[in-house]
């Protein structure tokens, strides 16, 4: 793992989970669920509306996961925000606080401002000090490298995720520069995966080509980016678990005067996934149970072949007439 200016990317390895090797374990490891929150701009006020019904229905995620937009609202999450204030804080939010234009060739907004507001909501924690173990996805501007961020400047992490090619100057840090982490995750449910999440639900607000003309520059562009991450989107997507699509297509991306529709949007959405959710739940805990079972009848029957073994020739001889009681079968 590589540091750089604070911020440290990395590759994950498979998690393990000890209670998993334990030779006779009591009970099933408890179902950790994974939250992919994919990049959209405005539409990710969305995943407001999402974690709302998740918590409301007892399904808190463990982990979060986030590119761009969804980046945004998951570090606040994870920071320990519920999601009724993550709700307040999206009412209460003035554009103004996140955007500062200025004229240059790398974009139109310079994303100092973004980094700042993020960094102030979850009281200046690195990513490594969050409540919840979180990352947030960027891509390498040199060579296209999905990176993911899970150590360092929360707000940092954040812009890089945030910083969509055209409108945002790229990020520098260390010797690369990143940019919106949609280019090459769109909806990061591997990453949420890699941080050890037995169920990943992710939720899916990216633009879709429409077969229309969008008519304005930053339409075209955010079609564009639409339009590459689509197919390497698909893919990633199939590897979840549960997807949730909010209907926010309408939604211009820097529409923030929806952002109360965009949570509805996200609460109908989440409700109407719920049963498949319940489903994908209640067969890995079966698969569990069933494994907590098996793995406890084989440990009681080494024990009593141990037992049996161990005995002494008087207790052997005893126990061919079956008067030997000192190994319980199982």
């Amino acid at each position: 793992m590589r540091q750089q200016s604070g911020l440290r990317h990395c590759a994950f390895g498979n998690p393990t989970n000890a209670a998993a090797s334990a030779s006779s374990p009591a009970s099933p490891p408890a179902i950790r669920i994974g939250l992919a929150l994919g990049g959209g701009a405005a539409k990710g006020f969305a995943h407001i509306g999402v974690i709302k019904m998740l918590e409301a229905n007892g399904f808190t995620p463990a982990v979060v996961s986030g590119t761009s937009a969804g980046s945004v609202v998951g570090a606040m999450y994870a920071s320990g925000m519920n999601s009724f204030e993550l709700q307040e804080k999206a009412v209460a939010l003035d554009e103004a606080k996140i955007r500062d234009l200025q004229l240059s060739t790398g974009g139109l907004v310079l994303g100092q401002k973004l980094e700042d507001y993020v960094n102030e909501q979850v009281r200046n924690k690195p990513l490594d000090k969050l409540g919840k173990p979180f990352v947030a996805v960027a891509t390498r501007l040199e060579d296209g490298e999905r990176t993911v961020f899970n150590v360092g400047n929360t707000g940092q992490a954040v812009r890089a995720s945030s910083s969509v090619p055209g409108v945002f100057q790229p990020v520098a840090i260390g010797k690369f520069h990143y940019v919106d982490g949609g280019i090459t995750s769109p909806v990061p449910v591997d990453a949420a995966r890699q941080l050890g999440a037995d169920i990943v639900i992710a939720v899916d607000i990216s633009n879709k080509a429409r077969g229309t003309n969008p008519g304005n520059m930053l339409g075209a562009l955010g079609q564009s980016i639409a339009i590459m991450g689509q197919k390497l989107g698909q893919a990633e997507l199939a590897r979840a678990d549960v997807t949730i699509r909010p209907k926010v297509l309408d939604i211009g991306p820097a529409d923030f005067s929806q952002r109360a529709s965009a949570i509805v949007e996200g609460e109908k959405a989440a409700v109407a996934a719920m049963p498949e959710i319940r489903k994908r739940v209640a067969e890995l805990q079966a698969r569990r149970e069933e494994a907590t079972r098996l793995a406890r009848q084989q440990a009681d029957e080494a024990r009593y072949q141990k037992c049996m073994n161990d005995r002494s020739s008087m207790q052997k001889l005893s126990g061919m007439v079956g008067l030997d009681g000192a190994c319980a079968k199982p």
